[in-house]
Formats: C-alpha cells, structure tokens, sequence
C-alpha cells in the first residue's frame, strides 16, 4: 500500500470510514481522518478512545476497505 491511497480515502467528502489490514493480521479502524498521521514509510494511528498510538511501516498496509454502515 502506498501513502498515495491513504491519503485519498482520507480526503473523502463526504468521509467514509475505512479498515486498514496488515501483513500481521491486524486491522485498523478509522473513523475520522484525525485519528491518521501518514510519513513518507509510515503511518501512525490513534485510537480517540484510549490514546493509544500504533506505527506502522506502510509496506505491512495489505489492505484498505469501507466499514460498512451501522
């Protein structure tokens, strides 16, 4: 995944929340384009609700996808 396609999904309008997959397993949901840092290799995400911050090498970014709608 590059930089590029975050950066896109997060500059939406309106914003659609999206899920992050890793090489890992891991997923990561954004609800808000705040909650995302993006560098040149790496991102970095903050979860609102414990603070939380998780780096990530973009190279382990498998997957981005819309959350469906509650």
């Amino acid at each position: 995944m590059n930089a590029e396609t975050i950066r896109e999904w997060l500059n939406r309008r309106p914003f659609e929340p999206f899920e992050l997959r890793l090489s890992n397993g891991d997923a990561f949901q954004v609800r808000h384009p705040e909650v995302v840092a993006i560098g040149k290799n790496r991102i970095a995400i903050v979860d609102p609700e414990t603070d939380q911050i998780v780096h990530v090498a973009l190279i382990h970014v498998d997957s981005i996808s819309a959350l469906q709608a509650a």
